[in-house]
């Protein structure tokens, strides 16, 4: 499995790499302590039920795939708008098709890998 970000550019396809694994230990370590996720407009979570809802994502089984739209990057901090498609059948073999476009924030850690802050995969909603 690929380490984590070194440019803020490769924190999706890295988040990506991890989430089709099924590795949700892998998934979290994408994100920093403390970081935020949006499962859907207006509901920010963080901790264990940020967490947990990642979670339900990765379980739909589906691949997903990221295409970068915008990476804007100041010091050690960045904002990444990026298109995503989960798309695939579930485990009972059911159409899975969710996608959006993330305003994502990302952060360069003491360590100089780049983890999410702020993941909003519904951004533009």
């Amino acid at each position: 499995m690929r380490q984590l970000a070194e440019r803020p550019e490769d924190v999706p396809s890295v988040f990506a790499e991890r989430f089709n694994s099924g590795d949700l230990d892998a998934v979290a370590e994408v994100y920093e302590s403390g970081a935020v996720f949006v499962p859907e407009p207006g509901s920010a979570l963080t901790g264990r039920q940020a967490h947990a809802a990642n979670a339900e994502f990765v379980g739909l089984g589906a691949p997903i795939t990221v295409r970068p739209r915008h990476v804007y990057t100041a010091g050690d901090i960045a904002l990444l708008i990026v298109d995503w498609v989960i798309d695939g059948t579930d485990r009972e073999g059911r159409p899975v098709h969710v996608e959006g476009t993330a305003t994502d924030v990302a952060r360069r850690g003491a360590d100089g890998r780049w983890r999410y802050v702020v993941d909003n995969p519904f951004g533009t909603a």
